[in-house]
């Protein structure tokens, strides 16, 4: 009988250790946008005519003209993700090495911007910060976006975009790697 009072005392224990780990699990990445209030470092502006294979050019907001190496001293290329084509918005992460900016991060904002899906997924990056959803059933739509010190964030959602090309977009965060295509409108 005794032993099977303990039995019963440590299942109880293991029941409450158990209970009390599973309100101890990692809060998801959603929390981790930045408030609207911390220092954004990215530059940003329109690619201009001075861009070469190595060189970008970016005529920023405020008309400054700054350019950037896209291979550092290191000879580490720059990461640049959606191409580079003179006229297009682009954000620019960058350094000071060697007595030169050399670009780290480089998004292509108007390769970005477009209608996405995905198997659960379908919206519109539009200019401005909007995120418009074509999927009424969906749960938590993204609403606006931006870009934040080279991450783009939309909602609360935070993410580094690992590949933005003509027709696909990869974005990954602690959850996960998420692959979106672009889809057309038909004229």
């Amino acid at each position: 009988m005794r032993n099977i009072s303990l039995l019963f005392v440590f299942v109880i224990a293991a029941c409450l250790v158990c209970c009390n780990n599973k309100s101890q699990r990692p809060v998801a990445d959603t929390a981790s946008a930045p408030e609207k209030d911390a220092a954004d470092s990215t530059v940003y502006g329109v690619c201009g005519e001075g861009t070469a294979m190595h060189t970008l050019q970016i005529v920023t907001d405020m008309g400054d003209t700054i350019d950037y190496s896209l291979i550092g001293a290191d000879d580490k290329e720059s990461d640049v993700v959606g191409g580079l084509m003179c006229g297009d918005r682009m954000a620019v992460m960058g350094r000071v090495q060697e007595g030169e900016n050399l670009a780290t991060k480089v998004i292509n904002i108007s390769s970005l911007t477009g209608h996405w899906t995905s198997i659960d997924k379908n919206f519109i990056i539009e200019e401005g910060g909007t995120v418009s959803s074509n999927v009424k059933a969906e749960t938590n739509p993204w609403t606006n976006w931006r870009i934040f010190n080279g991450r783009l964030i939309l909602n609360r959602d935070t993410f580094d975009i690992v590949t933005l090309g003509a027709d696909s977009l990869s974005l990954e965060n602690r959850q996960g790697i998420f692959v979106f295509k672009r889809q057309y409108v038909k004229k």
